[in-house]
C-alpha cells in the first residue's frame, strides 16, 4: 500500500458534518486492502466513534452488523487483549492467538494472556494501531481480515502496517479534535519550577517532610508549591496532581 497525501487527507475530519465522509475513506482503504477496519476514539470508553448525526460509525459504515460484534461489548476495554496492549504499545502490531508480532520486541506485550483469545479480542487476527491522545487518551484502530479463516498476517501487517497507522492516527485524532472531546485538563496550567520538582518527588512516594529535607525548603514551602500546583491542575487531592502533572508531560511515572 502506497501513502498519499490525497488518501491521508481523505480520512482526516475537518468538522463534525465531515466524519461520515472520512470514515468511508477509511473504510475504502481498510477494504482494499482486504480488511474490515473497527476505529474506537477512548478504549476505556464504551462508546464508539458516530457521525454528526449520532449514527455509529462501526454498524452504518465499516459493517459491523452482526450480534455479538465489539462495540456492543461493555468489557471489551477490560477483557480484550488488543487493548491492553495498546496501553504498552504505539506502533502497529498484529496479534492472533499465538502472540503478537511487532517491528521491536516489547516485553509488556509477550506478558499478555491470550487465553480465549478469539471470545475476548471478538476476532481470530487483527492489525491494530494504538493511538495515542492528549490527556493520555489512548484510541485504536484494529483491521481484521475479511476472510474469517486468514489469521496470519505477516505479509499484510509487512505491505500495510506503516500505512494504517498513519491512516489512523489521522483519523482518529482529528475525529476527536472535531467532535471536541472533553479535555480533563484546564488548557491554561502551567507549573512552576519549584512546583514540578515537588511533584516529581512526590511522584516516587516522598513526604513533604522528606521533600523539605531533600530541597532544602520548609515543610510549609513544599505543601505550598503542591497545593498550588493543585490548584492550577483543578485536582483533588494530592494522587490526582500528580497524575495529572504526568498526563501534561511534567514529570514521569514510568519506574
Amino acid at each position: 500500500m502506497q501513502l498519499s497525501m490525497e488518501a491521508i487527507d481523505s480520512v482526516r475530519v475537518t468538522g463534525p458534518q465531515d466524519v461520515r465522509r472520512a470514515a468511508e475513506a477509511l473504510n475504502v482503504i481498510a477494504t482494499g486492502a482486504g480488511m474490515r477496519a473497527a476505529p474506537a476514539h477512548d478504549i476505556a470508553d464504551k462508546r464508539t466513534p458516530v457521525d454528526a448525526d449520532g449514527n455509529i460509525l462501526a454498524r452504518d459504515v465499516f459493517g459491523w452488523n452482526d450480534e455479538k460484534v465489539w462495540w456492543r461489548n461493555s468489557r471489551i476495554a477490560l477483557d480484550s487483549p488488543l487493548t491492553s496492549a495498546c496501553r504498552f504499545e504505539s506502533e502497529p502490531f498484529w496479534v492472533n492467538a499465538s502472540g503478537f508480532h511487532t517491528r521491536q520486541p516489547n516485553h509488556y506485550l509477550t506478558a499478555i494472556d491470550l487465553t480465549n483469545f478469539e471470545n475476548r479480542a471478538m476476532t481470530r487476527a487483527a492489525i491494530v494501531v494504538p493511538v495515542h491522545l492528549p490527556f493520555g487518551q489512548i484510541g485504536a484502530v484494529s483491521f481484521n481480515p475479511v476472510d474469517p479463516e486468514l489469521t496470519e498476517l505477516d505479509d499484510v501487517f509487512l505491505e500495510n502496517g506503516d500505512a494504517f497507522g498513519v491512516y489512523s492516527r489521522t483519523f482518529i485524532a482529528s475525529y476527536v479534535h472535531a467532535m471536541g472531546s472533553a479535555q480533563a485538563l484546564p488548557s491554561g496550567s502551567r507549573l512552576s519550577k519549584r512546583e514540578v520538582e515537588c511533584l516529581r518527588w512526590a511522584a516516587i512516594g516522598k513526604t513533604d517532610l522528606e521533600i523539605s529535607m531533600i530541597m532544602s525548603r520548609s515543610r510549609a514551602t513544599v505543601r505550598f508549591h503542591i497545593h498550588n500546583a493543585s490548584m492550577k491542575l483543578n485536582a483533588v487531592n494530592r494522587s490526582q496532581t500528580v497524575f495529572k502533572a504526568a498526563q501534561l508531560g511534567y514529570i514521569s511515572l514510568a519506574t
